[in-house]
């Protein structure tokens, strides 16, 4: 059965006994907004669809088809069925689900395409005529199988929080079991395809990423904390992102015995990559044209934590908590140095990701990567 059918047929049909009362829908969606993926201006977009597109071509078949062998066993083909029951629930699931077949702006899928041309870049220390080795290719799919593991994991509504309707607490109940499964389903699978590998410090490597993503869900920053740091926002960003990229670039290497020194560049890039792009998408929150819908952790971006780090003694968390302080606050971070600050530090780690190319020889690859890296950094 086909993925990418399944999920079309859960956004374009219309099952009207799931479909609820506009006024119920409304108080839902302000309690769980639409989650973004990513704002890029257009001149952005363009760049960055270009640089992934040329990528895909260089790797061999686009990311977009990584992973999906394992949604090809009844069970998961089961699970995206049963999703249809979710429509018209407002089920941060769904938009999980869409954002992974439609998202144009190609930043979900892109872990496992930068792995492969990490190792396309870095070539085969054995001399092989084969670019890229069956099992790194193996990894860059175990790479996206769970970063999609958690993404889905991260759609689990906590239900406490919720003061709706029974038919929307079922659906969402419904939901929560549908993400939890799907995400475990995925989990084993890639834990399953990295035990084949058999090299066990790959498997550690990998094993201490997944641990740093489940860290990332109990350290995350709160959102109307004043306490915060930016070294905090940094230690977060590796553990929800980094951290994946930078040891599975760096285990790709060493899946085929590449020295030290490309291991340890290849982790550098992940992990600068990784905080150049949080840092990139999260200015961007705050670059858009004045909207109503403020998003509840705005303050929780690196603009937002650096602004209140600055001016903690100024205000109280009970203060923040009120939606027109945090417009305010909004349109101040807007206009402050904290933005610029952070902008500066966007082309910092740019800078700090391209460095990390350095050891490389020159090649079409390793230009591939160029392109990435600065269409992810702030102009």
């Amino acid at each position: 059965m086909n993925l990418t059918r399944i999920f079309r047929s859960l956004y374009f049909m219309r099952d009207h006994n799931f479909l609820l009362k506009s006024h119920h829908i409304a108080s839902y969606s302000k309690r769980f907004p639409r989650k973004c993926f990513g704002i890029w201006s257009s001149k952005k977009v363009t760049e960055w669809n270009k640089a992934v597109s040329d990528a895909e071509k260089l790797v061999g078949y686009p990311t977009s088809l990584m992973g999906l062998r394992c949604f090809l066993s009844d069970e998961i083909s089961n699970v995206a069925i049963q999703m249809r029951k979710l429509v018209g629930s407002k089920h941060p699931l769904l938009q999980t689900a869409r954002g992974l077949i439609y998202n144009d702006s190609h930043t979900l899928q892109t872990r496992g395409l930068i792995v492969l041309l990490v190792c396309k870049a870095a070539g085969q220390p054995s001399g092989s005529d084969q670019d890229i080795d069956n099992s790194q290719r193996a990894l860059a799919e175990i790479t996206e199988m769970i970063y999609t593991a958690c993404l889905i994991h991260k759609g689990v509504v906590n239900m406490s929080d919720l003061d709706l309707v029974d038919e929307v607490l079922e659906g969402m109940s419904s939901g929560n079991k549908m993400a939890t499964l799907t995400g475990d389903f995925l989990l084993a699978n890639a834990c399953t395809e990295l035990a084949r590998l058999e090299n066990t410090q790959v498997v550690e490597n990998i094993s201490c990423a997944i641990g740093n993503s489940m860290e990332a869900e109990f350290t995350k920053i709160k959102n109307c904390k004043t306490d915060v740091t930016f070294d905090d926002w940094l230690d977060q960003t590796y553990l929800t992102s980094g951290s994946l990229l930078a040891h599975s670039c760096q285990s790709a290497l060493l899946l085929v015995g590449h020295k030290e020194s490309y291991q340890t560049a290849a982790f550098n890039l992940g992990k600068n990559l990784a905080i150049t792009r949080q840092l990139y998408e999260d200015i961007n929150k705050f670059t858009q044209p004045e909207t109503d819908d403020i998003s509840p952790q705005i303050l929780s971006t690196a603009p937002g934590v650096l602004y209140l780090g600055n001016r903690s003694s100024d205000f109280s968390e009970e203060l923040l908590e009120d939606p027109k302080e945090q417009k305010k606050i909004l349109k101040k971070i807007k206009e402050s140095g904290e933005l610029q600050q952070c902008k500066d530090l966007c082309k910092q780690y740019g800078i700090k990701a391209r460095q990390s190319l350095h050891v490389f020889e020159h090649s079409v690859p390793r230009d591939a990567l160029f392109r990435i890296i600065n269409a992810t950094t702030v102009s």
